[in-house]
C-alpha cells in the first residue's frame, strides 16, 4: 500500500468522526482493548498525561508536551483532529509520524485486525501507542477524542488527569446538560491518580468532586488558584506574571488562553509534586514556544499582517463565547469568514456574533459530507439580524474579503467557525 492507498482505506472503510460525524462512533473500550492487545498493548507501558474537556485541551495537550520537550524529555503528543495532513495528530518532540510507519501499522492491523471492525479513531489510537512505544519516548501527552468514559483513549492509567472545562457539546452523544457531559468526561479519572479540573462550578464541581472521591483520586481545582498575578495583552504574545514560575511569554494568544495557562501551571504543579524535574525555564520555554515545538496551529493563530488575518478552530457555543469577544474587541473593520458542520449549535454562535460590531461577513461551508450548507448558514443569520456574502467554497470568500478590503492598516480577516473551514483555507493557501 502507498500512503494514499492507506489514507484512503481509512477515511472510507472505517469511517472518521471528523468526515461523518455520529455514525463514525463506536463508544466502548472492547474493540480498543484487543485491538492493543494484538500489538502487546503498547499503551500499558507508557507515562501519560490523560487531557479531556469540552474546550482548550488541544492548547493544553500541546503547551504541556511542549514543556516537558523543553525540560529535555522525549515526548509522544496525541491528538486530535488534523487540519491537514492525518500525520498531525502523532507526534514525537513535535515531528510528525512517518509515512512509512502509518503504512506499516495499517497493514499489520487489517492482517491482525480484521474480525475486530475496529473504529478509524480506535486503530489510530493504538497506532499512536504502538508508534511512542518503538519511539521509546519519556512522556506521552493523550487527548481524549470525544467524551471521556468510552473513549479509546481512556484504556491508559496516567500519570496525571486533566479535565479543562465544560459546555455544550455532541450533545447527541454525551448528554444534554452540563453535569451529564461532566459526568462522561469524569470517566478518565482512574483510582488513586491525581485529578486537575480547570474550570467548573455548581453541580458540575460536585459531579467531578464526587468522582475523585469514591476514586480516592487527589483533585485539584485550577481556577481556586492566585497562581497567575496578571496577563497583559501585546502584539504577538501575551505576558504572564506569577507567583511561583516567574515570568514568561505565551505564545497563545486568545483571550481563552488565560484560563488554559491557569490549569497548565496546576498541572507542571502537580507533576513536580509526583517527582517530574519540571524548571521554571521550561515551563517559560514551553509556553512561548509550543506552536514551533509541537506544530500546533489553528488557536487565535495569525495567517498575515497586512491585512492582519487570523483563524481558529473553536467550534462550539463555549469556544465562541470568547472568540466573538475578542472579535468585538479590536477597533477595526472586521471581515468575518465563518461556515459550519451541521451538528453544532449554530444558534447560540449567531447570537453572540449579533453583538460584534463594524462587520462585513462571508457565510460559507467547509468540503465535508457534515457540512452545514452556506444558504442555509446565510438563512439562519438573516433570523439573528445578520447579513453578509454567501460562498460554496472557503477559498472564494476568503479571495472576495480580500478583494473588500480598502484600507489593508484598518481592516481585518477572521475565519473560524470549524475545524474543517481552517484545514480548507490552509489547504488552499498551500
Amino acid at each position: 500500500m502507498t500512503y494514499k492507498d492507506t489514507l484512503d482505506w481509512l477515511f472510507t472503510q472505517l469511517p472518521a468522526f471528523h468526515k461523518v460525524g455520529a455514525g463514525a462512533y463506536k463508544p466502548g473500550l472492547d474493540r480498543v482493548l484487543a485491538l492493543s492487545n494484538l500489538f502487546g498493548n503498547p499503551h500499558s507501558g507508557l507515562k501519560c498525561i490523560h487531557i479531556a474537556g469540552t474546550n482548550g485541551k488541544g492548547s493544553t495537550a500541546h503547551t504541556l508536551a511542549a514543556i516537558l520537550q523543553s525540560q529535555g524529555y522525549k515526548v509522544g503528543l496525541f491528538t486530535s483532529p488534523h487540519l491537514v495532513d492525518f500525520r498531525e495528530r502523532i507526534r514525537v518532540n513535535g515531528e510528525m509520524i512517518a509515512e512509512d510507519d502509518v503504512v506499516d501499522f495499517v497493514v499489520k492491523a487489517k492482517d491482525l485486525a480484521s474480525n475486530l471492525e475496529p473504529s478509524f479513531f480506535e486503530l489510530t489510537t493504538v497506532m499512536a501507542f504502538d508508534y511512542f512505544r518503538k519511539r521509546g519516548v519519556d512522556y506521552a501527552v493523550i487527548e481524549v477524542g470525544l467524551g471521556g468514559r468510552l473513549d479509546s483513549t481512556n484504556i491508559i492509567t496516567p500519570l496525571l488527569s486533566v479535565i479543562t472545562n465544560i459546555s455544550l457539546d455532541h450533545t447527541s452523544l454525551l448528554g444534554s446538560t452540563e453535569v451529564e457531559i461532566a459526568g462522561e468526561k469524569a470517566g478518565i479519572i482512574k483510582r488513586e491518580v491525581p485529578v486537575v479540573i480547570g474550570e467548573s462550578s455548581g453541580d458540575v464541581r460536585e459531579r467531578f468532586l464526587s468522582k475523585a472521591t469514591g476514586l480516592d483520586a487527589p483533585i485539584i481545582f485550577a481556577d481556586d488558584s492566585d497562581e497567575i498575578i496578571s496577563v497583559k495583552d501585546f502584539p504577538g504574545y501575551l505576558l504572564y506574571e506569577t507567583r511561583h514560575f516567574g515570568a514568561f511569554k505565551g505564545d497563545l494568544t486568545g483571550t481563552y488562553q488565560q484560563a488554559n495557562a491557569r490549569t497548565i501551571l496546576s498541572a507542571v504543579a502537580e507533576l513536580r509534586h509526583n517527582g517530574l524535574d519540571i524548571s521554571d525555564k521550561s515551563v517559560a520555554s514551553g509556553f512561548a514556544n509550543v506552536c514551533k515545538l509541537t506544530g500546533l496551529f489553528g488557536r487565535w493563530s495569525q495567517l498575515a499582517d497586512n491585512p492582519l488575518t487570523i483563524c481558529d478552530t473553536g467550534h462550539n457555543s463555549g469556544g465562541w463565547r470568547f472568540i466573538s469577544r475578542q472579535l468585538a474587541s479590536i477597533g477595526v473593520r472586521k471581515h468575518i469568514i465563518v461556515g459550519f458542520v451541521n451538528d453544532k449549535d449554530v444558534e447560540s454562535v449567531l447570537s453572540m456574533l449579533a453583538d460584534v460590531h463594524d462587520v462585513c461577513y462571508y457565510f460559507t461551508q467547509p468540503e465535508t459530507p457534515r457540512k452545514l450548507p452556506a444558504a442555509e448558514l446565510c438563512a439562519k443569520a438573516a433570523q439573528h439580524g445578520i447579513s453578509g456574502g454567501c460562498f460554496e467554497t472557503v477559498d472564494a470568500a476568503y479571495k472576495a474579503a480580500l478583494a473588500d478590503i480598502a484600507d489593508k492598516s484598518r481592516e481585518m480577516i477572521f475565519i473560524g467557525g470549524s475545524n474543517f473551514v481552517v484545514a480548507d483555507l490552509l489547504t488552499s493557501m498551500r
